[in-house]
């Protein structure tokens, strides 16, 4: 029924129109009272009137409903673009704020270590299971990667690079059976070696063997690489001692080491280069250097003023 006003629209009004005015004409006059033809015409009439006129007001309600609601639907489905593209950046500033604070940590890190060259990479793969202990990353010789290369993230120790091809590495963490980190107990600096267990791998957690049964160490205690290593520079955080154990041997303790990286989830790590060292100057030799620098200019003056 909609369809059929809807197209002969103009007809309906315009016929209402006509309607309207021809009995207008025949209703015109001075007399007070109708006559029984002109009450008769309005007795007929009328219910159409009110009929035109009822259906008139419901199409033009109806279309207007129409448009309001089209309207609306559109505005709807442009705020919705809208959301989605600040949902879309709001995102996308997040991923950039995060990868700035690991950046910044690594910063951080490399300032700790200004004497070892240093540069960033990202993990792009590794061995199955829940836990990274053997990666690759996405750099190797053509960057300046090589074996033994330390390993680090913003909380502490990773481990070290096994191997190194052209564009890509091997990367061992401390939770591998076959890593071996020199390690000390930095509240008492007892000595021990931090190895990587296949039987504590499953709960992301290593062991600090050769412990001095009279050392102090506890739990709690925070185990940092020592100053007997050839490959990993001395302070860097492995983890903190988890459970403190005597071995049967009465001789020597173990502690079992929960580390401070979450070997569980890794993405960029720093890579430090202990063989590769770079010259820094201290602020006193920069105070001599501008004295001396000063001296020579003083005399330079002085002697073209002789001249």
């Amino acid at each position: 029924m909609f369809s059929f006003f809807e197209k002969y629209r103009k007809i309906i009004i315009t016929g209402a129109i006509l309607l309207l005015a021809v009995l207008a004409l025949v209703t015109n006059g001075k007399k007070l009272n109708a006559t029984v033809v002109e009450s008769a015409i309005g007795f007929v009439v009328t219910p159409f009137q009110d009929l035109t006129t009822g259906i008139g007001s419901w199409v033009e309600n109806t279309l207007s409903s129409n448009r309001e609601k089209q309207d609306l639907l559109d505005e709807n489905e442009k705020l919705r673009e809208e959301l989605a593209a600040l949902q879309s950046d709001n995102q996308r500033l997040s991923l950039y704020e995060t990868e700035n604070e690991k950046l910044s940590s690594l910063l951080k890190i490399a300032q700790k270590y200004p004497q070892y060259a240093s540069f960033g990479t990202s993990i792009i793969a590794k061995n199955a299971g829940s836990w990274y202990d053997v990666f690759t990353i996405d750099k190797g010789t053509s960057d300046g990667v090589e074996a033994n290369m330390v390993l680090v993230a913003p909380e502490g120790l990773v481990g070290k690079v096994l191997e190194s091809g052209a564009t890509y590495a091997k990367g061992q963490s401390i939770l591998d059976s076959r890593s071996s980190v020199p390690a000390m107990s930095l509240r008492t600096e007892d000595l021990g070696v931090v190895k990587g267990e296949y039987s504590l791998m499953s709960d992301g957690l290593c062991k600090m063997e050769y412990i001095d049964a009279e050392a102090e160490i506890m739990v709690g205690d925070e185990i940092v690489t020592s100053h007997l290593s050839d490959i990993y520079p001395p302070g860097l955080t492995i983890g903190k001692v988890k459970e403190v154990q005597t071995d049967t041997n009465g001789l020597t303790k173990y502690a079992i080491i929960e580390p401070a990286v979450d070997l569980k989830h890794l993405d960029s790590l720093l890579v430090l280069d202990k063989d590769s060292t770079v010259q820094t100057i201290t602020p006193e030799e920069t105070t001599s250097a501008e004295d001396e620098a000063a001296e020579e200019t003083a005399v330079t003056t002085e002697e073209d003023e002789n001249s």
